[in-house]
């Protein structure tokens, strides 16, 4: 069996996007990105993003997941710490962050150093969380093997009783991730596939800005 999918295709006609026109800091470029796309409207979820790592099995691995927070520091989501995410960034610190905005053709793409964030800052978001995403975390023992939706169902309420009228711990092995950021990519959707593609790069502490050939 075939799929030729040939001829799907999208032709870019939207924004460009030129070194002369962006702004020196990454991070805010970022931040003008991200309001623009989130003020254009059409995307559920514009701080949804793109986690990479290498695996222990040495094979890169990519899932979805929520930013949470972003500043002159990085970009901070939140995890099981026991998860193969977790135990892949144990290892290799080295990951890519990536956001696809269709609504305005853009990509941006952040290469960085995964850190656990500060201790406090994981127990600030877990306090907001709705009570059912807090009784998740205790339930889920994340990427080990499961035997049924039910067991997960069961613990889920074993553990609403427990907690009912009390408030509900973070667990040690879950937190955040701060990724300390070292590249950028931004890219521009363009007509002829000529896309625009502006490469942030850290140097000491200065950034490098180059146009890069689509």
């Amino acid at each position: 069996m075939q799929d030729n999918l040939y001829d799907k295709r999208q032709s870019y006609e939207g924004d460009q996007l030129d070194i002369s026109s962006i702004d020196p800091n990454p991070m805010q470029q970022f931040r003008t990105w991200y309001y623009q796309v989130e003020e254009y409207g059409g995307v559920t979820e514009v701080n949804a993003m793109a986690v990479s790592t290498i695996g222990l099995d040495g094979y890169p691995k990519t899932r979805m997941v929520l930013l949470k927070k972003y500043d002159e520091r990085g970009f901070v989501f939140y995890s099981n710490y026991r998860s193969e995410k977790g135990r892949s960034i144990d290892k290799n610190q080295e990951v890519c962050l990536s956001f696809f905005w269709p609504n305005l053709e853009r990509q941006v793409i952040i290469k960085g150093i995964a850190k656990k964030a500060p201790k406090d800052e994981s127990d600030h978001y877990f306090a907001s969380r709705p009570r059912g995403s807090q009784l998740g975390a205790l339930v889920s023992e994340q990427s080990q093997i499961v035997g049924s939706r039910k067991e997960l169902e069961e613990e889920l309420q074993r553990l609403e009783q427990h907690y009912e009228n009390k408030d509900i711990p973070r667990p040690e092995h879950w937190g955040g991730y701060l990724v300390e950021p070292v590249e950028f990519e931004f890219w521009q959707g363009r007509p002829n596939r000529l896309h625009d593609r502006i490469r942030y790069r850290l140097d000491g502490i200065d950034w490098s800005i180059d146009r890069l050939s689509p």
